[in-house]
């Protein structure tokens, strides 16, 4: 975290007797940037991240005990680092789930974790995290505070980028609710394969005028009008005609495969539900784009027989569900540019990390809390797959730009 934000120290009093009753005053230092991401109003809330912390801390040390340092493990050990996987330790008297670091001896065998398996049996953990945050003497609201700053300049990191030297292939956009509110994010995947958070609107609903206020703000910050973009959404029309207006002809639009089916089930009897399904999955799994076309009509047509409301719900904007297949798009890159999970994935980190707040007010609170979890999840984002296929996508999506690329 230190490589990343600038340290920041907040000075605590703590005030306490000595001899003769003579108060003494002390300050010690306390490095609020490191956890500032997951802090809440509530004390409570920040003494489980710091315990939390605190685990995967003990954790880790028995690995890098038995194995060595990361990156460099010690050939006498007789151990190796084999990644991680989901689990769980017993905190504050219920499983919160972490990610379980897994060591093998070089012969293959797994090897059980004392400290793991004691924190799944083990809660009293708990009341040595709170005696750190007692012996600092923080109240509510100085944590409360410290947040609101913190959020604040996370929020204005974010809204100011520029974005004129990202090579961004597709940018994909979709709105989460606070309350009464609606947050519009988009997500840019670069010609690398790597994502970036690219900005976030405020609005009532996720209108078309909130949508064309997003991207105007980034053509603002360098987003070029003249390039050509793959915009991966969920079938809103409102999305679909900010998208038209800001960028005219030169978008190419994917319309999320998975909102489609979901859309189309809704419609049908629950009895043929998983059949339809089964085979409208099988149909966008195709590889050709006149091939999968064909069996999504045949589908179409079947279903005008059996219930014409989801006939009509399949042939909505279907042709905008094939995009990525007439664009030629190879199977992996195509699975992960044919949905809106990967921007649903940023967005449930939102969601998680705002969990604890109980009411949403106006101003800026929402779009704080939401800049913070965008850049949160961001820290962990990995390359889409099927990365390698995005310099493919670029040129055919701007063939003149390969070329002016390949002439410098």
């Amino acid at each position: 975290m230190a490589e990343k934000y600038q340290t920041v120290a907040r000075k605590s009093t703590r005030k306490f007797e000595v001899l003769g009753r003579k108060e003494v005053a002390m300050s010690v230092p306390l490095p609020l940037v490191e956890v500032w991401e997951d802090l809440q109003p509530e004390v409570e809330h920040l003494t489980g991240i710091a315990g939390l912390k605190i685990i995967q801390a003990v954790i880790e040390d028995e690995v890098t005990r038995r194995v060595g340092p990361r990156h460099h493990p010690e050939a006498a050990s007789g151990y190796l680092r084999w990644g991680q996987q989901p689990g769980y330790v017993n905190f504050c008297g219920q499983k919160v789930r972490v990610r379980r670091p897994r060591v093998r001896t070089r012969e293959g065998q797994e090897v059980e974790l004392e400290s793991y398996a004691r924190m799944q049996h083990d809660g009293r953990r708990q009341r040595a995290v709170q005696s750190v945050l007692e012996g600092y003497g923080i109240d509510k609201s100085s944590v409360s505070r410290e947040f609101v700053h913190a959020s604040a300049a996370q929020l204005k990191e974010l809204c100011e980028r520029k974005l004129g030297e990202l090579d961004v292939v597709a940018i994909l956009i979709d709105g989460i609710y606070f309350g009464k509110q609606v947050l519009v994010v988009a997500l840019g995947v670069k010609s690398s394969g790597e994502k970036q958070v690219l900005g976030v609107w405020q609005g009532a609903t996720e209108n078309t005028a909130v949508v064309k206020d997003l991207l105007e703000d980034l053509v603002a910050r360098g987003l070029s009008t003249e390039r050509q973009y793959l915009f991966v959404i969920d079938g809103a029309k409102a999305l679909r005609a900010a998208i038209e207006r800001v960028f005219g002809d030169r978008a190419e639009v994917q319309r999320c495969q998975l909102h489609k089916r979901r859309n189309v089930g809704e419609h049908l009897p629950k009895n043929v539900q998983r059949d339809y399904d089964r085979r409208i999955r099988n149909a966008y799994a195709m590889t050709g784009y006149a091939e999968a076309k064909a069996e999504l009509e045949k589908i179409f047509r079947q279903l005008e027989r059996v219930n014409p409301s989801a006939a009509r719900s399949l042939e909505e904007g279907l042709e905008e569900t094939l995009t990525v297949h007439r664009l030629g798009v190879g199977a992996l890159l195509r699975r992960s540019l044919s949905t809106t999970n990967p921007i649903e994935s940023c967005l449930s980190t939102v969601e998680r990390v705002a969990r604890r707040v109980k009411r949403w007010h106006g101003g800026d609170q929402a779009l704080r809390w939401t800049a913070t979890g965008l850049l949160e999840a961001e820290r962990r984002f990995h390359k889409v797959r099927g990365y390698r296929e995005m310099a493919t996508l670029q040129h055919k999506l701007n063939p003149s730009l390969t070329q002016q690329v390949q002439v410098a």
